[in-house]
């Protein structure tokens, strides 16, 4: 089985999962799983990101903020998106927090500081102030969009209901957590699962007089939203609406360096059970609030903040098969079956193996003693094997050469490197129908088409009994025979032909992302439909002639390499991924590609950069392009508006081909007085 193929697989699996612990975890506070165990889970989808380049260009982690908020209450839109935090699980992972934020910045010798606040284990709200009153109140929902929770916020004390101070600014979103003590939670402990659960419950009460029975408590950790800004760091923000009358963290202090972030993680990890709420990490967030809007974010959490999470939970338990499972671009991922063993509350009784690589490197084998650390996922990840309990007639495990299909898997060697491939991959596409059903499962998924109601395992269904073969297969479900099944009835049936009505209408770059073309990730699928701008556009790719032409323009786009070229060129050379491709485009209405700022300052231009800045990294320069309205290329042709030269070292054949093309060229100096900087 390709090792590709395998490790994709087994990530993709890993992303869907963390979306449903997602939904039961913001949307229904009903995890089904331990905070460390979710934590885990998340920490092993990024060093999946981090050991394989391929996954890591396909940036399926982004994104994964919350949950689609419920249908119970009023839908509202966030001012400022709610994000989730990037998680540190090790000081190298926060050393590696730090050197991006210094890389970004470009700063390099001295130090950042940074807020210190314990992360309470609540349910996310933002407090809406209009001239010191509250006029909203919101839950996190899905990020972008909360629920009007205002009248069962009003019924906890801690919160202030008008805020008098004359300085205060008109507009002031103040956002926290909210939460149950652990003593007060007792006397709950018959009703709720955990204080979590109680908390969000309670504010999920219709009625407010019900909520007002249950002792929340909130502590406010955060900005959103403010006109006039008064706040030039983020402890000053904090001690000001403390003399408001909200509640802050004692424990919130400021640290300067990695030593400082480690003693203060180390504390808290000593002292977080004899608190009286439940905390499962510190949050670190860069002090200065210009640095912050400096920084800005990804589409998924902000640039600079991080959690810091406490240890996760492990457990010894022993190998009794190896299996593999094929993914949806054919990466084959090798499954170890054990005994059944609770790690943090919860049985597992299966652990992955990552890829054959890493089954040769560890040595593991059928029979052997392991430990396992929960990730939060059905299948934690294998830590190492006990070799003093090896069996005395233990043999090497043989990495199965065929896919579950039967096709001959590969390693392949890229390009550019010459090196082969970890994973073994299909690559039968759609033709393998194990390939198949997971594309279907991609195709539906949050960031695709996001249809509710069609998850893993109603594919895995529809699929058994022939209902949905290809993608095109979901817009013309025989309903009829979906009401003959159980646990299907009028509502769900009716719940899903709405969703998968809804789903026809769909952005460009979602589309584009939804194919599933490997090596294009959400980023990749924005690019491309920057690009294109239509579907009619995209969709001259089916063309072999018009295809060849595209290609050798793409190279043009900063984020699109020869190993995103190649891919859609393979994809779009098979018959079978156009006619598929070519049947959706008829069933949906995919619309153009908008610009988001059509007035920023480099609206519709294309930009190149050549030599290092002073004062900003290529990576700010090139957000604030991008958040500006234009476009980044990486190469100099007609195409391009603006050649910027930094002071540091600039390429000199650049800039004399951008002289010769007669492109404007702007030094250094003038680049920071179009930003006003």
């Amino acid at each position: 089985m390709d090792q590709k193929k395998k490790i994709l697989d087994n990530y993709k699996k890993k992303i869907n999962l963390l979306k449903k612990h997602n939904k039961l975890y913001f949307a229904k506070d009903r995890p089904s799983i331990s905070d460390s165990e979710y934590d885990q889970l998340k920490k092993e989808i990024l060093e999946l990101e981090k050991k394989n380049n391929l996954l890591g260009k396909l940036k399926l982690s982004e994104k994964i903020i919350g949950a689609t908020p419920s249908n119970k209450f009023k839908k509202i839109k966030h001012i400022i998106p709610m994000l989730s935090l990037s998680n540190a699980f090790d000081k190298s992972d926060i050393n590696d927090f730090i050197n991006k934020i210094k890389n970004f910045l470009n700063i390099k010798d001295e130090d950042i500081e940074f807020s210190s606040e314990p992360k309470i284990d609540g349910i996310s709200a933002s407090l809406i102030y209009k001239d010191g009153l509250l006029i909203k109140g919101l839950s996190r929902g899905d990020g972008l969009v909360g629920e009007d929770i205002l009248e069962n916020l009003k019924t906890i004390k801690s919160i202030p209901k008008k805020i008098k101070n004359r300085n205060v600014p008109s507009l002031l979103e103040i956002r926290g957590e909210i939460y149950i003590g652990k003593e007060d939670f007792k006397s709950l402990k018959e009703s709720f699962a955990n204080p979590r659960n109680a908390a969000g419950g309670s504010l999920r009460q219709k009625n407010s007089r019900e909520t007002a029975k249950i002792p929340l408590k909130y502590f406010a950790y955060g900005i959103g939203a403010v006109d006039p800004k008064v706040f030039k760091t983020q402890s000053e923000f904090l001690k000001k609406i403390k003399e408001w009358g909200f509640s802050t963290n004692s424990l919130i202090k400021t640290v300067k360096n990695l030593e400082e972030i480690q003693t203060q993680h180390s504390y808290l990890d000593s002292i977080r059970s004899s608190l009286d709420y439940d905390i499962d990490g510190i949050v670190f967030k860069v002090n200065n609030l210009s640095l912050q809007s400096r920084l800005g974010s990804t589409s998924n959490s902000p640039r600079w903040a991080i959690a810091y999470k406490f240890s996760a939970e492990k457990a010894i338990t022993k190998i009794n098969k190896i299996t593999i499972q094929v993914g949806r671009t054919g990466a084959i991922t090798p499954v170890a079956k054990v005994d059944p063993v609770t790690v943090g509350g919860v049985v597992v009784s299966n652990a992955t193996l990552h890829n054959e690589d890493e089954i040769g490197r560890k040595d593991i084998r059928v029979g052997d003693t392991i430990q396992i650390q929960r990730a939060g996922d059905v299948i934690p990840q294998v830590i190492a094997v006990d070799l003093s309990k090896r069996p005395q007639d233990s043999k090497k495990y043989i990495f199965p050469e065929k896919c579950l299909c039967g096709s001959i898997t590969y390693k392949e060697k890229s390009k550019s490197t010459n090196k082969e491939d970890a994973v073994r991959r299909c690559l039968k596409g759609y033709e393998c129908d194990f390939t198949a059903r997971e594309k279907l499962k991609h195709i539906v998924s949050k960031d695709a088409f996001d249809i509710e109601g069609l998850g893993k395992k109603v594919v895995d269904k529809f699929w058994q009994l022939k209902l949905i073969r290809k993608p095109s297969d979901i817009f013309s479900i025989n309903y009829n025979k979906i009401e003959k099944l159980e646990g299907w009835g009028t509502t769900s049936i009716q719940n899903l032909k709405n969703a998968i009505e809804n789903s026809r209408i769909i952005k460009l770059d979602r589309f584009i992302f939804s194919l599933g073309i490997r090596h294009i990730g959400q980023e990749n699928a924005k690019i491309l439909a920057s690009f294109f701008k239509s579907i009619k556009e995209f969709s001259r790719l089916f063309d072999k002639k018009k295809r060849d032409e595209i290609l050798r323009n793409l190279i043009d786009l900063d984020g699109i390499g020869q190993t995103q070229i190649e891919s859609i060129n393979n994809f779009f050379s098979n018959d079978i991924n156009n006619t598929i491709t070519n049947e959706l485009v008829k069933n949906l209405k995919i619309e153009d590609f908008k610009i988001q700022n059509k007035k920023g300052k480099f609206s519709s231009k294309n930009i190149m950069f050549t030599g290092g800045f002073k004062r900003m990294s290529r990576s700010e320069a090139k957000s604030l392009v991008e958040n500006n309205g234009g476009k980044v290329l990486s190469t100099i042709s007609k195409k391009l508006d603006i050649l910027v030269i930094g002071d540091s070292k600039p390429t000199r054949k650049k800039i004399e081909t951008a002289k010769n093309l007669n492109i404007k060229i702007l030094k250094e100096n003038e680049w920071y007085k179009i930003l006003e900087l």
